[in-house]
């Protein structure tokens, strides 16, 4: 990696509001240096967070932190304010066990406000540390930094409304870069590609303006006639692009400029620090900037695992469950017409694209309105079809209302498709998706089912949209199956089915932590155990009369799930059991899972091990009480 002398200097924020203008601007190289080597070895989120180096810089050249604060939306591109808020030194342990956290997060700065990881919060959360200040005497500026993605969430646009009705003095900076993670949809990101053309003319008219000004004699004079002239040009053109919406909501709009001209963006920030009233500065970015391959295909590099720098990142070989569930719901799809996919603004990464190149009338993208999606699922099962959405169980939760109010007490036929179910690893607590089995048995009319492998999935997509009823979910995890896993057979039906034969205990898994449960009846098999392996499939409802006949001669259970043990399928079970009777493993009856607790970012055979969930920990399990 290359020096980086500006950066080393930099023992706190403030220090940065001391640099010259050519200092400022070689520490954004020096910063996205850092960054690209470090994500490079580690992975994590590089195109959103290289986009706003310039910004993060003039934002901690004007405001004097922690006195004056600032909210992340999302946080994926808090790299270069955690390098310049104390982080440098330990920077290379970005998204490891123990480490830098791949988002903002209270726990580990004063500088880190507000913790966050999912969209669209940060007006609200700027608003309410706002208001705190008022109460409490405390002159300090908030400034909110919301991507044009996130403004797609309802929750945005609640907070901007509160905010502009009662004249709070909050600065709310729209980074523009007119992407989440694919391409940005909906009214909005028209209405604002319409600014931000805008935007690109200001970056070219400044270009010209620089190259005029080194022409000797006439260059100053034909510069200030141009400026004149395009100037009045694009009043007329903002007048007639119309960006009332945020003028309307009480806001004093400013832009759409240039985002990575530095001192462009320090005199904006100074205006608005001295504006009464809310204040929207509208940037234009790009997303990726520095790095030529992200700046190139910024989809792509989004959010990355470990890459060769100068090879950029390699399309994988290996097949994915999201892979698997790409091609399973496009074959459901071809032969049920009345299946209808959705996303939320994660088309690629929930592996619907393909889909929508072969049924395109069939695919709606929202953008990040999980809530919406949801409901306008319920709406379009009312009329006829059978809708899938397909989310990253993390986000799932957005939606919990819709859930329950709109599909399952309507009692809905909608199939919920739940990517990175589980421990997900490296994104860290906010993206783990270890909620959803919860959140889900709480619900009424629904079915929950968990594939181990491949070819349950497709089964599962298959029943869940041509045979099932009410709300369907069908978890399933990041990452590929193992070997071990694609040997386990399919077999009919989706009830609990014995992968291994076994008499002294039985080990209940759920998805695919089938695999730890056989690794451990491997090693039980040679201290004299027997164990017998159940793959559960279907988490909820509980059909009793399987479990009768697959436990009836079974003394001792330990059940091992990817979610919260003490309200996950464990302790769903064992409730089922107690109140049917007649089972004696009910007195021996252990639930292994992940604790109650925040879980950390970490390599997922770490978090595994930690948590007491791995083949070890049933073995252990199962000889704590054995005599």
């Amino acid at each position: 990696m290359k020096p980086t002398p500006i950066l080393d200097n930099i023992k706190n924020p403030n220090d940065v509001a001391g640099l010259s203008l050519e200092q400022s601007n070689e520490l954004a190289k020096e910063l996205r240096e850092v960054i690209i080597d470090r994500v490079s070895q580690n992975g994590g989120h590089l195109a959103s967070s290289l986009g706003v180096v310039d910004l993060t810089i003039a934002l901690l050249s004007e405001f004097s932190l922690p006195h004056d604060q600032i909210v992340w939306d999302v946080g994926h591109q808090a790299y270069a304010y955690k390098l310049l808020t104390g982080r440098k030194d330990r920077f290379d342990t970005l998204r490891k066990y123990g480490g830098v956290a791949g988002f903002p997060k209270r726990s580990e700065s004063e500088y880190d406000v507000f913790g966050v990881g999912h969209s669209s919060t940060s007006v609200s959360a700027a608003l309410g540390l706002l208001r705190a200040k008022k109460l409490k005497g405390d002159d300090g500026h908030v400034i909110a930094v919301i991507g044009d993605g996130a403004m797609t969430g309802g929750m945005a646009f609640e907070a901007l409304d509160d905010t502009g009705h009662f004249n709070e003095n909050l600065i709310v900076i729209l980074n523009d870069n007119e992407m989440s993670i694919d391409k940005n949809v909906g009214g909005l990101s028209k209405a604002l590609s319409n600014l931000r053309s805008s935007a690109g003319y200001i970056r070219t008219k400044g270009k010209i303006e620089r190259f005029l000004l080194h022409i000797p004699l006439i260059g100053k004079p034909i510069a200030k006639f141009i400026v004149a002239i395009k100037t009045w040009i694009r009043l007329l053109i903002r007048r007639n692009s119309k960006p009332v919406i945020f003028e309307d909501l009480g806001f004093q709009y400013f832009g759409p400029f240039d985002g990575h001209d530095i001192k462009l963006l320090k005199k904006k920030l100074k205006i608005a620090k001295q504006v009464k009233g809310p204040v929207l500065l509208h940037i234009a970015t790009e997303k990726g900037k520095g790095y030529k391959l992200a700046e190139e295909n910024p989809s792509s590099y989004h959010g990355v695992g470990p890459f060769d720098r100068e090879k950029g990142v390699q399309p994988s070989d290996k097949k994915t469950f999201t892979d698997s569930f790409s091609e399973s719901v496009i074959a459901c799809g071809q032969r049920h017409e009345d299946l209808i996919a959705i996303c939320a603004g994660m088309m690629t990464s929930t592996g619907l694209a393909n889909f929508r190149k072969s049924m395109k009338l069939r695919f709606f993208d929202v953008g990040i309105a999980e809530q919406h999606a949801v409901t306008m699922a319920a709406g379009m099962a009312v009329n006829g079809f059978v809708p899938v959405v397909a989310l990253y169980s993390t986000f799932a939760q957005r939606a919990y209302d819709q859930l329950l109010h709109d599909v399952c007490l309507q009692n809905l036929h909608v199939v919920m498709a739940l990517d990175r179910a589980g421990i997900v690893g490296a994104d860290g607590m906010t993206h783990q998706g270890i909620y959803d089995i919860s959140m889900m048995l709480s619900m009424p009319n629904t079915t929950l089912l968990s594939p181990c492998n491949y070819k349950e999935l497709d089964r599962m997509l298959e029943y869940a949209v041509s045979e099932a009823t009410g709300l369907v979910a069908v978890r399933y995890p990041r990452g590929c199956e193992s070997e071990k896993l694609a040997a386990i057979p399919s077999t009919e039906g989706f009830g609990p089915r014995v992968i291994r034969e076994g008499s002294n205990v039985a080990i209940l898994s759920l998805g695919i932590m089938a695999e730890q449960a056989l690794e451990a009846a491997e090693v039980l098999s040679e201290k004299g155990i027997d164990a017998r392996v159940i793959d559960v499939r279907c988490v909820k409802p509980v059909d009793i009369s399987a479990w009768k006949e697959l436990l009836s001669d079974i003394d001792r259970v330990v059940t091992i799930e990817d979610g919260i043990a003490h309200a996950g399928f464990g302790s769903y079970l064992l409730s089922a059991l107690e109140e049917e009777g007649g089972f004696k493993c009910v007195s021996d009856f252990t639930i292994l899972g992940v604790s109650d607790h925040p879980l950390e970012a970490g390599d997922r055979k770490v978090l595994l091990e930690n948590e007491g969930m791995d083949s070890k920990a049933i073995v252990d399990a199962v000889f704590k009480n054995w005599i």
